[in-house]
């Protein structure tokens, strides 16, 4: 049970009430507080709406005409309401929506207190938790599952609806998901009433499954899958069967400033996926597949001070502090700050890891205006980092997966990488429902590294090694102006969506130095290692003294209206475009006179529709479609290919899309049909040339389920079926093949179960599951991987420490039956799963 204080208007519900916004259950005890009023009634402040009438006037006589038509119950101060004004209301409203339109220009709004504590405050003159004028406390109150929001997000912990800074959506029943997501452009929308295919996965599920960077939260929806071998220096996915790289991770819906190769989790607050493409949404920027959104941490209500303590097989330690606090006489100021290292040995042979992380979150929330500050800096050091087996000659069968625990980087082999990010954020509310925002940063990536390349050339596992050098640095500045605004014309509502968008990435490198090392052979069953010594490593080029290789911009601006029925939410739909131009330009890199000339020049501008339509017979269910298209560009030939780091023109990606989201109360289902069609680029394994040359059509369908179903059960996941095709090949030879890298089948399953008290209190079983289909390796069809299964297992022990803070056992098995399989064989790439490994944490509340 949470104590809150309920400060401005302040809602209570009668024991056993259920509010929908928010799923607040619990009894309401005598308020406390200056001239306190208490109106009692039976109705719960949400569910089936009711007619009203209340004419505009006293926010005192208004609120009390609405208690009585609505039948709700509300506890306040009332020299809170003196002298204030509402502009009334008619029409069918559920009671929640109706109490925010009262409340609209008041000043009263609603405020997270914590994790799982809900305020509603005047901002002004309401410090939490203090006993002083202008403060109504209830005693206790039961936030027992979060659901979709109705009406002003703030029910649910937000900022206002048309603003973004502040604490995220809640989470929904079970703490693992929450109830809400950042759209891009649209702001904060409840999952129920987004036409998209939404997830956002909280800090609880990160910190439960002790997740190292964003590849393993991922991981939990089954339409993502990371195609990038186990204990590598980065992380890459695959998102609806298309490749989505770490450079198109955006923060806080800013792109091109996150880690370009891995984002490590510490700092994140939830990390959301939005799949298809994403042009109007996200600025412009992203891939036809989906993109990912992580948002930072923001420092609570109440202050945090968190120690975790992290043991990784074989020899990893792993310390993370998050500390946060806020100051002011209204608590106004927020602090939040995360640092961790890492460092030891993995379970792969010679590989070692150093991680070390650092972030700042500042932000500041007022009445009108809300503003943030995030620092972030990393650093990673990979010994022998494994490597992609880049290519498998043609002709012959896909050989087995090595074990697991061999590594064939040589020892002396490394990467090492250094990032530091800045971005901000402002908001004003011009008016109650009128947010103007800016926002922009800028992020620097430096990377040194010397690796192995593998080509397999028998089916016995011979393979071709090359070692590669290609230090670069990678610089990200992006910038962003916009409006989101509520109005109504007659009987249509609009909430209607405004911004401009520049960003530029720059890539500083030679591309890959002319070998001077003398290819040789290897066996992956059975490594070789180059003696220590033979390979000169001092005096290698530095990623600092790079020349321009490749310049990135894109520039877009974007208006979207989402329109609705009188004030309802039963029939939303959102019409819009982005205008987006991008601009590519590729330099000559080697030394001579032609060192910084342009070699390649892409520039293409058009505008990216998008119809979108939510339609919801009842509150608890909603169907969806949309058309939406994308515009992205095209990744550089890579190293494997003849013609590698050519660049080519922008590809233009379109998705159909229906759906249909189910709420149950404490468990969700949603289910989607996509279409996705994109220009396909490959590499032609006999003349190992790449080239955007034909069509690839995805359709699938996606069943997710999220949720607590029975009280101390949540289960998380899903199944994707694909039907990936390529439906235009040069010359045809290929057409009606499957996509290189899709499986017919996805399935990913997370669940817990909390043990009876009486049994062993405070002990929680953690399992997943995860399953990929087999995929065909080549557009020909003739090279094939088989499918893969991975079953992790875990433990989880609360109790109470000093105090009475909470201190929190956890033990995780990773892939506890130790299978050795490929777990991707995306891009022409082939990547080996990670061996069994072992996770054991404590976390300490201080």
């Amino acid at each position: 049970m949470a104590a809150v204080a309920l400060a401005g208007v302040s809602v209570a519900v009668m024991a056993q009430a259920t509010v929908r916004a928010g799923e607040i259950i619990g009894e309401a005890k005598r308020p406390r507080g200056p001239a306190a009023r208490t109106i009692l009634a039976e109705a719960p402040m949400a569910g089936d709406p009711v007619r009203l009438a209340i004419p505009k006037g006293s926010l005192e006589s208004g609120l009390v005409a609405f208690t009585e038509q609505a039948g709700v119950k509300l506890v306040y101060p009332t020299e809170l309401t003196a002298r204030l004004e509402t502009q009334g209301l008619a029409g069918e409203f559920a009671p929640i929506e109706a109490l925010t339109r009262l409340l609209e220009g008041t000043g009263l709004t609603y405020r997270p207190a914590g994790a799982s504590t809900i305020t509603l405050v005047n901002p002004r003159y309401v410090q939490l938790g203090a006993e002083s004028a202008g403060t109504v406390t209830l005693d206790e109150l039961h936030v027992q599952g979060q659901g979709q929001g109705q009406g002003r997000a703030a029910v649910a912990g937000l900022p206002p609806v048309s603003g973004t800074v502040g604490q995220p959506p809640v989470p929904y029943a079970g703490g693992q998901v929450a109830s809400g997501t950042r759209v891009g452009l649209l702001g904060n929308r409840s999952v129920l009433k987004t036409p998209f295919n939404v997830t956002s996965f909280t800090d609880k599920l990160i910190r439960d499954q002790q997740a190292r960077s964003v590849a393993d939260v991922v991981l939990n929806d089954p339409s993502v899958r990371v195609d990038v071998p186990a204990f590598s220096e980065r992380d890459s996915y695959f998102i609806r069967g298309f490749s989505v790289t770490n450079v198109d991770t955006a923060f806080d819906g800013l792109f091109y400033l996150t880690n370009a190769r891995r984002h490590f989790i510490e700092g994140i607050e939830r990390v959301e996926v939005l799949k298809g493409p994403t042009s109007l949404l996200s600025g412009g920027i992203g891939r036809v597949g989906g993109t990912i959104n992580l948002i930072p941490k923001r420092a609570y209500d109440e202050p945090l001070a968190r120690i975790t303590t992290t043991y990784i097989s074989d020899a990893q330690i792993w310390t993370h502090a998050d500390l946060g606090r806020r100051f002011g006489d209204f608590k106004e100021w927020g602090v939040r700050f995360n640092g961790a290292y890492r460092n030891g040995a993995t379970p792969l042979d010679k590989n070692e890891i150093e991680v070390g992380v650092a972030t700042l979150g500042l932000d500041y929330r007022g009445d009108r205006f809300r503003a943030s500050l995030d620092l972030t800096h990393s650093t990673q050091n990979v010994t022998a980092p494994t490597s992609l087996f880049n290519a498998v000659a043609p002709g012959i069968a896909i050989p087995r997966a090595p074990n697991n625990r061999i590594n064939t980087a040589n020892p002396f082999e490394y990467n090492d990488s250094r990032y530091d990010m800045a971005a901000g954020r402002v908001e004003y509310d011009l008016l109650p429902d009128t947010t103007l925002y800016i926002a922009g940063g800028a992020s620097r990536y430096n990377e040194d590294f010397l690796t192995s390349n593998y080509r397999v050339t028998s089916t016995t596992g011979l393979a071709t090694n090359t070692l590669a050098i290609q230090p670069q640095e990678i610089q990200g500045l992006t910038g962003e102006v916009g409006l989101r605004t509520r109005f109504s014309t007659g009987f249509l509502d609009h909430q209607v969506s405004i911004s401009a968008v520049e960003a530029n990435n720059k890539n500083f490198r030679s591309g890959f130095v002319p070998p001077v090392f003398t290819p040789y052979t290897i066996n992956i069953y059975n490594p070789v290692y180059l003696p220590t010594g033979s390979i000169p490593t001092i005096g290698l080029p530095r990623s600092a003294a790079q020349p321009l290789f490749n310049d990135l911009s894109v520039r877009s601006v974007a208006v979207a209206d989402t329109l609705s029925l009188f004030g309802g939410d039963r029939f939303l739909l959102t019409l819009g475009g982005r205008y987006q131009e991008i601009n590519q330009q590729g330099f000559a890199t080697r030394p001579g006179p032609t060192q910084g000339q342009v070699t390649s020049n892409y520039q293409e501008g058009r505008i990216s529709p998008v119809i979108a339509l939510v339609v919801s017979p009842f509150d608890n269910l909603s169907f969806y479609g949309n058309y939406i298209e994308a515009l992205d560009p095209v990744a550089a030939a890579p190293l494997t290919a003849i013609n590698s780091n050519e660049l080519f023109p922008p590809a233009v990606g379109r998705q159909k899309e229906i759906g249909a989201k189910y709420d149950f109360g404490t468990i969700a289902a949603t289910a989607a049909l996509f279409q996705i069609e994109q220009p396909n680029a490959f590499t032609d394994p006999g003349t190992r040339i790449y080239s955007v040359s034909g069509r690839q059509r995805n359709r699938g369908v996606e069943l997710n389920v999220f949720g607590e179903p029975v009280p101390g059960v949540r289960l998380v996941g899903g199944v994707t079926f694909f039907d990936a095709e390529l439906v235009s090949t040069p010359g045809g030879q290929f057409d009606g093949n499957a996509a290189p890298g899709v499986p017919d089948t996805a399935f990913n399953l997370y669940g817990e179960v909390d043990l009876p008290p009486w049994l062993a209190p405070g002990l929680t079983l953690t399992g997943r599951a995860i399953y990929t289909s087999s995929v065909f390796f080549n557009q020909a069809n003739t090279q094939s991987v088989p499918d893969w299964t991975r079953f992790d297992a875990g433990l989880r022990y609360t109790f109470e420490g000093v105090n009475g803070k909470p201190v929190v056992m956890r033990a995780i098995v990773e892939n506890v039956f130790d299978n050795s399989y490929w777990s991707s064989a995306t891009r022409g790439f082939l990547a080996v799963g990670a061996p069994r490994t072992f996770i054991v944490s404590a976390s300490v509340d201080f």
